[in-house]
């Protein structure tokens, strides 16, 4: 999104991430609170699982702005001895 282009990227690891409600939460790195993703930020053909290390961006929350969420998710290491989903469906191990 255009408020975090500019920002600096974090670290993480998903922590939890449920495909049917369409959001998750990944553990940053620094230590700071677990983060709010949503679905539509998460870029890659995998739907994350926990143990997933990611890269992400953080933007406010509308309308208040006070709380954070992730935003332009990438999934840079994959969980090992996991199966991970596409998107289309497909199956795969890692």
């Amino acid at each position: 999104t255009a408020r975090a282009s500019a920002g600096p990227i974090f670290k993480g690891v998903c922590k939890q991430f449920s495909r049917s409600q369409g959001h998750g939460f990944i553990t940053p790195e620094n230590g700071t609170e677990d983060i709010f993703v949503h679905v539509s930020d998460i870029e890659g053909e995998y739907v994350p699982v926990e143990g997933d290390e990611v890269t992400y961006k953080v933007c406010p929350i509308p309308p208040k702005n006070q709380k954070f969420q992730a935003v332009e998710v990438v999934l840079t290491n994959l969980a090992p001895h996991t199966k991970h989903e596409t998107w289309s469906g497909q199956i795969i191990g890692s």
